[in-house]
C-alpha cells in the first residue's frame, strides 16, 4: 500500500465566490457617489454669451434656471423662433409666474428670499423674448436675476 495517491482527473478547482458581494457593493457605492444627475433635458441651442467678469454662484440648490434660445435640431416641429424652456417642457411667456410659484412652494420658507432666477439665454436670442421674460419675473416678485454666461472675453460674442 502506498501513502501517496495520484489524482485521477485534472479538473480545475472551483473559483471561491466569497468576496463577490463584497465587490459588487463597492462598486455600487462609487458609481452612486460619482455619477451626477442631470437635471433637465435641454431642447433649445443654448450657445452662451462671454462675459470677462463673472461670479459663480454659492447655492446651485437656491438657483431657478429658465432657458431661452431657438429649438433644437430636434425639436424643429416647434418652429425657428426662440422659446422659454422650464424644466423639460416648452413654454409660454405666462407660464413664467405658475414656474416661480412652484419653485418657492417646494423650497423651505426662509429660503424664499435667496432664490435666485438664472437666465440662460441664447447669444442669438431675440431681445425682446428676454424683456417679456423680465416683466413676467417682476410681476411675481423675483428680482434677484443672474444671467448665466461663458467667461471669456466679451469680443468673443457675434
Amino acid at each position: 500500500m502506498s501513502k501517496f495517491k495520484k489524482k485521477k482527473s485534472g479538473d480545475m478547482p472551483a473559483v471561491n465566490t466569497a468576496s463577490l458581494p463584497d465587490i459588487v457593493f463597492m462598486l455600487l457605492f462609487f458609481f452612486m457617489v460619482a455619477t451626477v444627475m442631470r437635471q433637465n433635458t435641454l431642447k433649445i441651442q443654448n450657445n452662451l454669451p462671454f462675459a470677462d467678469q463673472v461670479e459663480k454662484l454659492d447655492k446651485k440648490d437656491l438657483v431657478m434656471y429658465i432657458y431661452a434660445g431657438k429649438p433644437s435640431a430636434n425639436y424643429t416641429q416647434y418652429g425657428t423662433e426662440a422659446k422659454i424652456q422650464l424644466n423639460d417642457d416648452f413654454a409660454d411667456v405666462n407660464d413664467i409666474a405658475s414656474f416661480i410659484a412652484a419653485e418657492r412652494a417646494s423650497k423651505r420658507e426662509e429660503l424664499i428670499p435667496f432664490l435666485t432666477t438664472a437666465l440662460k439665454v441664447d447669444s442669438d436670442a431675440n431681445m425682446g423674448l428676454i424683456g417679456d421674460i423680465k416683466q413676467e419675473l417682476r410681476k411675481v416678485n423675483a428680482l434677484k436675476i443672474n444671467y448665466t454666461t461663458k467667461k471669456g472675453s466679451v469680443f468673443g460674442n457675434k
